[in-house]
């Protein structure tokens, strides 16, 4: 194998596939990124065996050829490297790394040791989404999810494709995120609705890898999800599992609707959790025939305050209702429209944030019992 590559080219593919990198002791290879040409295309692959990506390049090839190097070595050389154009070139298992002014030869293993990147068993069935709209909706789920030994099943995001609705669901059991994408956002040639879960890191790896003007097709089997681009493929093992009936806990009746502007309790959060005791709770306060709600916190060792948000009630609730700041404003956040709906159920039963405009997100959170 014989290339020149410019290095911005290959830095944006070592930074693809550098997490899908394993850190297994008894396979050392899987610390190894696959570099290989074929066709006229320069492939980067690597691969944990739970996760593998694949991002294609651009550059001169001048003799076709493969081989596996240490990705951590390799990435740092690039990423040092003040030439702009780089030589490669295999001989007997090293790779020699050339610019101007450097050289280096990295220890190899061949190609026939990686691990082989499975394949999707039917490619004739997807969706096709852009980057930006599927990077948006798991941008707002993925904070509610969580990774549990004990319940596998909720270490994921729940992708629930149901012919005109793509929902996005994630949950930690102390609160949960819906996002519904419809049909005018996406193409499917799927003839039937399917439920899958995608490990939490698989999401990550979507949200950080695949650039928004990208139009991403979406393949799926019984045991694995594809997300292919123009230049790039991302595969990985789906969760085994039941997604738990999250419905049964989305409030039916709100007891109390706060009407509120979004900015203002976020920058309320943002204030009032610096006195936030070790259990990051804040309190809110409500009083019916007010026309503000209180935002408190107290800490004995460092004193209280409270931020005043003007609200307009409807219902009937009056006291005060702990919440974990952190996944408060996680919840507020995730609303984009200016003015935003707070449920309230009382201080045991979950609450619900969604938008006054737009239908397609809600985040559920549960109270703190103090």
């Amino acid at each position: 194998m014989k290339l020149i590559i410019l290095k911005n080219n290959l830095k944006e593919g070592l930074s693809a596939v550098e997490r899908a990198v394993g850190e297994n002791n008894k396979l050392p290879i899987l610390k190894n990124v696959l570099i290989k040409t074929g066709n006229g295309k320069i492939k980067l692959s690597a691969t944990n065996l739970e996760l593998g990506i694949t991002k294609l390049i651009s550059g001169k090839i001048i003799e076709d050829g493969s081989l596996t190097i240490p990705l951590g070595t390799f990435y740092s050389i690039v990423n040092n490297s003040d030439s702009e154009r780089i030589n490669l070139e295999v001989k007997n298992n090293v790779l020699l790394f050339k610019t101007d002014n450097y050289e280096a030869k990295i220890q190899g293993i061949s190609e026939e040791e990686f691990p082989i990147i499975p394949k999707i068993e039917n490619e004739n069935q997807c969706l096709e989404i852009e980057a930006n709209i599927l990077k948006n909706a798991l941008n707002k789920v993925i904070n509610a999810t969580q990774i549990s030994e004990v319940r596998p099943e909720i270490s994921g995001v729940l992708l629930d494709f149901q012919i005109t609705t793509l929902k996005l669901v994630a949950t930690d059991s102390f609160r949960l995120a819906e996002k519904t994408l419809y049909e005018k956002y996406f193409k499917s040639n799927f003839n039937r609705g399917f439920k899958i879960i995608v490990p939490l890191k698989t999401a990550q790896e979507v949200i950080r890898i695949f650039h928004n003007e990208k139009l991403i097709k979406i393949y799926t089997d019984p045991t694995q999800i594809l997300f292919r681009s123009e230049d790039l493929e991302l595969i990985s093992r789906l969760i085994d599992g039941e997604y738990p009936d999250y419905h049964q806990i989305v409030p039916k009746e709100i007891n109390l609707e706060v009407h509120a502007n979004r900015d203002y309790l976020v920058n309320a959060v943002k204030l009032v959790c610096n006195f936030s005791s070790k259990i990051n709770d804040i309190k809110i306060k409500i009083k019916n025939d007010s026309n503000n709600l209180e935002i408190y916190s107290a800490n004995q060792h460092l004193g209280e305050n409270n931020y005043l948000v003007p609200a307009k009630f409807k219902g009937d609730f009056n006291g005060e209702i702990s919440f974990n700041w952190k996944f408060l404003l996680d919840g507020l956040k995730a609303i984009e429209s200016e003015n935003l709906v707070f449920g309230i159920n009382g201080e045991i039963r979950p609450s619900i944030i969604k938008s006054q405009e737009e239908t397609s997100y809600f985040y559920i959170l549960m109270p703190i019992k103090v």
